[in-house]
């Protein structure tokens, strides 16, 4: 089978500069009804022992969470030709100009007609296969479908609009005319959502069988509205050893003073000083990072600029931060709450046996939710025939 061309997903296109950002960043707020021009991206919050209640008493999904990197996609129109237009919009609110990509409308046999006014949420991987690395955007939620709002909609409603008026149509395309696949930039799937109960066959079959790199799970509520920004509705939960801070990092250097003066000695291990972000008030400094002297010296080696630049860091068993990998996607660190929520998951972590054990309980309460509705559906019935 032919697959879709491999892309850096990282860089996955032609990133827009600012001005020619600036009227996309203005047409996607007014789509939502937004004054912010931000990134308007659901954020999840980490998964701590009182959210094992919150499975208990709401419905939520679950899907793996992909070691991938998040991404908009905006479908729209070129003003000046008429012709259809797809951007990538990343967490740092850059536009990335995605060509050969093509949503024919439902129930259009030419496949000629396109969606516009249409936001959709999801996140590129790099899928490993046997033929070889294939870049795919897994779609997991959908804001907006040819301008009709679906943000105030329950999850599994805005999924439907999206699989039935986007990816069913992109489907029958590609089944139709399966040498356009090549042309494309990437694939598009849908997220597989399980239910909340199913999480022993997560742990041993699903995860384990994915082709791309996977770092915990996601939760969403499945009766909630889109959320702007943080979510509580949605819930990440990571291994002990994924569990991670986002700093922005800056570099205190030794001032060395001798006979012949005073310098800056960049060859010593630093003070390695962590920021949270604030929001109003800007920056705030939160601890510093623990460095070895070998892993300053694989820094060093790098050959790269390394002040003023995002980390995303772990906590040891000394609750020291630790060097994880640098986050260039993000212009800025965790916001505080970010940081003090992912270290309350940390101290208070539910391990992977304790969720598999909680799972019975979970499918008890869903199930009798679930008899509920089945209750008043009837009653409703029952009501109208009469």
């Amino acid at each position: 089978m032919a697959q879709a061309k491999l892309i850096d997903i990282s860089a996955p296109g032609e990133k827009l500069s600012d001005e020619d950002a600036r009227p996309l960043r203005e047409e996607v707020a007014r789509l939502l009804g937004r004054s912010q021009k931000g990134f308007p991206g659901a954020q999840p919050v980490s998964f701590s022992r009182k959210h094992v209640g919150e499975l208990m008493k709401q419905d939520y999904y679950v899907c793996e969470k992909s070691d991938g990197q998040r991404y908009l996609l905006y479908c729209t129109a070129d003003p000046n030709t008429g012709s259809e237009a797809h951007f990538l919009i990343d967490r740092r609110n850059d536009y990335w100009y995605i060509p050969n990509l093509h949503f024919p409308l439902k129930d259009d046999p030419s496949f000629a007609s396109f969606h516009t006014n249409t936001l959709i949420d999801g996140e590129l991987v790099l899928d490993n296969l046997p033929t070889g690395l294939r870049a795919t955007y897994l779609v997991f939620d959908c804001l907006t479908l040819d301008r009709k709002p679906l943000i105030s909609r329950t999850l599994d409603k805005r999924l439907a609009y999206f699989k039935d008026g986007v990816f069913a149509p992109y489907e029958e395309l590609l089944r139709r005319f399966p040498e356009e696949k090549p042309h494309m930039p990437f694939e598009v799937q849908l997220k597989d959502m399980q239910l909340p109960y199913g999480l022993e066959m997560m742990f041993r079959a699903v995860l384990p069988g994915l082709p791309h790199g996977n770092d915990g799970l996601i939760f969403t509520c499945r009766g909630a509205a889109y959320r702007y920004g943080t979510d509580p509705g949605i819930l990440k939960w990571k291994p002990e050893n994924e569990n991670s801070v986002d700093f922005l990092m800056r570099l205190d250097f030794a001032l060395i003073k001798d006979d012949s003066g005073s310098w800056t000695d960049y060859d010593a291990l630093p003070v390695a000083n962590l920021f949270v972000w604030t929001g109003d008030r800007g920056e705030k400094w939160y601890g510093t990072l623990h460095l070895e002297e070998g892993e300053w010296e694989d820094l060093k080696a790098r050959g790269e600029p390394l002040h003023e630049r995002v980390v995303e860091c772990s906590m040891d068993e000394s609750g020291r931060w630790r060097f994880m990998r640098f986050r260039d996607d993000k212009d800025k660190a965790n916001h505080v709450s970010t940081v003090e929520s992912v270290i309350e998951s940390i101290r208070d972590r539910v391990t992977e046996a304790e969720l598999i054990a909680a799972a019975g309980g979970i499918k008890g309460e869903w199930k009798r939710r679930q008899g509920l509705r089945d209750e008043e559906a009837r009653r409703g019935m029952g009501g109208k025939g009469a």
